[in-house]
């Protein structure tokens, strides 16, 4: 396993790089580029011209990535135009990536402890009314924008629940320490604190879980019924080993492994920036940074983003990928 780990590592290593190097070319490429961004319309085509020497834009596209990376190396990796204008790339992802985790935490939970279940109750009753009207709101999971069902839970659920449906957190003087406003107050005595953050949470958490919790309960219901038509739960049941222990010995653990890479995946994409739930929540996270850097073309920002949630969603598959030992010890053999 170790070796495996390296292995897949050093895969990572590779990845991006060779993804910085496409990012960087293509951004030097789109037009307009880092010079229009920064001096807008009115720019001069002398002014122009000076902050292309002075950015050193004026040499080859390799010169200016292997600058980069050197820059990089030491953890600069250029200062925002549009995002937060004068703040650095890094500190930007730094202040914005526990909003994100925290969202993408609340709504995989969300989805697995509703989708799981479901998944195995709609396999057992399959063709009964419970299977046909739960693979049919998984349908309706899938089908439905994110964006629209976030409307519809701003809207309507903030107004006839009370619930907050904007950032992260009201008007409380709260203690910040690591930057995940439901952790902080646990950390400081500050309950409150805590529980505002996790009111606050509780729409686009749903909102987000939709789609995950879609994809988890077709693939569980679909993992389960293989293994239920499988020679050795008929012979655990012939054996009359209870319900509850073929159900968590010889059911689940042998259905888990695509349910596993599945919430794995799910998760690296929540991971890597929602969007749309953090724009219309106005969460301020990744997906928010990603979605303004695009509109005002902050190029230190979105390049560092996009490469970031790489290696988030890398990361997360190794970890899945690691965990299927855990779950399937003829795997730790091969």
């Amino acid at each position: 396993m170790l070796r495996y780990t390296i292995r897949r590592l050093v895969q990572l290593v590779g990845v991006v790089l060779v993804l910085s190097l496409l990012l960087f070319a293509w951004m030097r490429l789109l037009p307009g580029g880092p010079v229009s961004a920064l001096l807008g319309e009115r720019a001069t085509p002398e002014s122009r011209e000076a902050l292309t020497k002075q950015l050193g834009l004026d040499q080859p596209i390799i010169v200016q990535y292997f600058k980069f990376l050197g820059r990089a190396a030491s953890g600069d990796f250029g200062v925002s135009t549009g995002v937060q204008p004068g703040d650095s790339a890094l500190e930007i992802f730094i202040q914005r990536f526990p909003a994100t985790i925290e969202l993408s935490f609340f709504a995989i939970v969300i989805a697995i402890v509703i989708g799981v279940p479901l998944g195995y109750l709609a396999a057992k009753r399959r063709g009964g009314w419970f299977d046909n009207l739960s693979v049919i709101g998984s349908l309706i999971g899938v089908a439905v924008p994110v964006f629209f069902l976030a409307y519809v839970l701003k809207d309507a659920a903030s107004v006839g629940l009370g619930l907050p449906s904007q950032g992260r957190q009201g008007d409380i003087n709260a203690t910040r320490v690591t930057g995940f406003f439901t952790l902080d107050g646990i950390l400081t005595g500050e309950f409150d604190a805590t529980l505002d953050a996790l009111e606050h949470l509780i729409l686009p958490s749903i909102a987000l879980a939709t789609i995950p919790f879609a994809v988890i309960f077709r693939i569980t219901r679909a993992a389960v019924l293989d293994v239920l038509d499988e020679d050795f739960v008929r012979t655990a049941e012939s054996k009359g080993l209870t319900a509850p222990l073929i159900r968590r010995r010889h059911v689940m653990r042998n259905a888990m492994l695509p349910v596993v890479t599945t919430i794995g995946l799910q998760t690296g994409a929540l991971l890597s920036g929602a969007v749309l739930t953090e724009k219309v929540f106005s969460i301020p996270g990744v997906g928010q940074a990603l979605a303004i850097g695009f509109e005002r073309r902050d190029y230190p920002v979105l390049l560092l983003l996009i490469i970031m949630a790489t290696i988030v969603y890398v990361v997360v598959n190794l970890l899945v990928d690691l965990s299927y030992a855990l779950i399937d010890p003829r795997i730790r053999t091969r």
